[in-house]
């Protein structure tokens, strides 16, 4: 399980040697998309030519049967790699369910250490880290998304557990509106960012000190946690 930077950074940054060595051992990846893997593979100056690598696709397209044979290679004695678009594969990522078929095989399966934006957002948050749940997307429709966000607020409250979720950036604006709507104002709310990258952006603050200054999101990569005291 291989993972990747969270956005165009220098890959060194942020991905261990440990990663790279492992990288010039695979033949057979696989992928979110090829071509940005390819992209990507060229950009850390992998050692083998990338014309002599397997590249098998698995994204929300791909069907169940496509992947039987996705893990041939291992039966084989040979390395496979699963790579995300961005960070760690397996984590709110469909290579989870490579993993879950790796295990049925009797396949060794080995994480790589590398960035997750879920766990670094909780790391800057301020919320509690013993107890969280990641919730994805949120419902897109506005009363299904209001009642959602209600729903996290009590759960947060009542269990003190941390509420984790994303949206599509293209909708990042809106929810950040909604939940300044249907929020108590003393819930805090924790905004991450372009996480790791030069542009990073980690705040925390009540909803109703949120108002008025809220960062323009559209278009990023936005992790946002939610905690009601």
């Amino acid at each position: 399980m291989i993972p990747l930077p969270l956005g165009d950074n220098d890959p060194i940054e942020v991905i261990p040697a440990s990663v790279y060595k492992v990288i010039n051992e695979i033949d057979t990846y696989i992928v979110e998309n090829i071509r940005t893997a390819r992209r990507y593979l060229r950009k850390i100056n992998i050692q083998k030519p990338i014309d002599s690598l397997r590249f098998l696709e698995l994204n929300e397209h791909t069907q169940p049967m496509e992947i039987v044979g996705y893990l041939d290679g291992c039966l084989e004695g040979r390395h496979v790699g699963v790579m995300s678009e961005a960070g760690c594969p397996g984590v709110a990522d469909p290579g989870s369910v490579i993993a879950r078929m790796a295990h049925q095989k009797g396949i060794r399966v080995v994480p790589m250490v590398g960035p997750s934006s879920i766990m670094l957002s909780l790391m800057a948050s301020g919320f509690n880290g013993q107890s969280f749940a990641f919730n994805g997307y949120l419902p897109v429709k506005p009363p299904e998304r209001a009642a959602k966000l209600k729903a996290l607020e009590q759960r947060s409250g009542k269990e003190n557990q941390t509420q984790i979720f994303i949206e599509a950036p293209y909708r990042n604006n809106q929810l950040v509106q909604d939940m300044l709507i249907h929020c108590s104002p003393s819930t805090l709310l924790c905004i991450a960012c372009d996480i790791s990258l030069e542009t990073e952006f980690i705040r925390t603050l009540s909803i109703g000190a949120w108002k008025g200054q809220v960062p323009e999101l559209h278009k990023k990569p936005v992790i946002y946690l939610l905690h009601r005291n």
